[in-house]
């Protein structure tokens, strides 16, 4: 089940479907999704993501085919908006994953870590359990596996039998990984949350509350790692291809 049959509006945005629902909803529909207990993927969307999707059918595809996609950032919040559409709030990756985690300490629902730098993943699980009380972490693998250890790391989750895996190796490989994998994980929810991990176990630095709520976190993340640089120049292009949009000019790319 898709959140569009639960009855939440969607807003196609460069030929992708996100959907206009808040963190509370979102946290309501995953938790349907576990408690079906077939697999379901979860997308958190961003303008960059949106982006290249719209210019790469397979990403494009993935998307639309997820259960869940959320608006994970101010640009596509704005995009939404200009299109016409009601869009409450951005729910990203990170914040998704804080409130899962809050969640399911109380749900006692079982996590999996998978991805970032060796070691990440354990000092992000010791900082998360100490920070919610009751989460159980029944297992984590970081992200630096060759493609012939893929089977290893699937076995692996398999046995471990988690009710949520949070895949961090990257957007939009994460995307592609989970969608390859996802039925035989068959975990109930597979949600790729970039580099929150990273975040989780303290190696980066989350952005100051004053830039989170003035939603420039991005700019945060550009002048403390200006090799970005190259990737944020896709925030102009999407804003240029909304645009086209709303005007009825914009073309999928095939």
């Amino acid at each position: 089940m898709r959140a569009k049959e639960i009855g939440f509006d969607q807003a196609y945005i460069l030929g992708c479907r996100l959907d206009l629902v808040d963190m509370e909803q979102s946290l309501s529909i995953i938790k349907r999704f576990v408690e079906e207990r077939t697999p379901h993927q979860v997308v958190t969307a961003n303008a960059e993501m949106v982006y290249a999707a719209s210019r790469q059918k397979p990403l494009r595809d993935i998307i639309n085919r997820a259960h869940l996609v959320t608006l994970d950032g101010a640009g596509v919040v704005w995009a939404a908006r200009f299109l016409g559409h009601r869009a409450r709030e951005r729910v990203t990756g990170i914040d998704l994953t804080l409130a899962l985690a809050e969640l399911a300490s109380k749900l006692r629902w079982r996590l999996y870590l998978l991805g970032a730098k060796p070691g990440v993943a354990e000092e992000a699980t010791a900082r998360m359990v100490a920070r919610f009380p009751g989460l159980e972490i029944v297992g984590t693998h970081h992200g630096y596996f060759q493609q012939q250890e893929t089977a290893e790391v699937v076995r692996e989750i398999k046995e471990a039998k988690p009710d949520l895996l949070l895949v961090a190796l990257g957007a939009p490989y994460q995307e592609f990984w989970i969608n390859r994998h996802l039925a035989e994980l068959g975990v109930p929810v597979a949600l790729g949350i970039g580099g929150s991990l990273d975040v989780l176990s303290g190696q980066v630095k989350r952005a100051p509350k004053l830039f989170i709520r003035l939603n420039l976190e991005w700019l945060y993340r550009l002048v403390t790692e200006p090799r970005r640089w190259r990737r944020q120049l896709a925030l102009p292009r999407f804003v240029f291809a909304v645009w086209r949009q709303k005007l009825g000019l914009f073309r999928l790319e095939p």
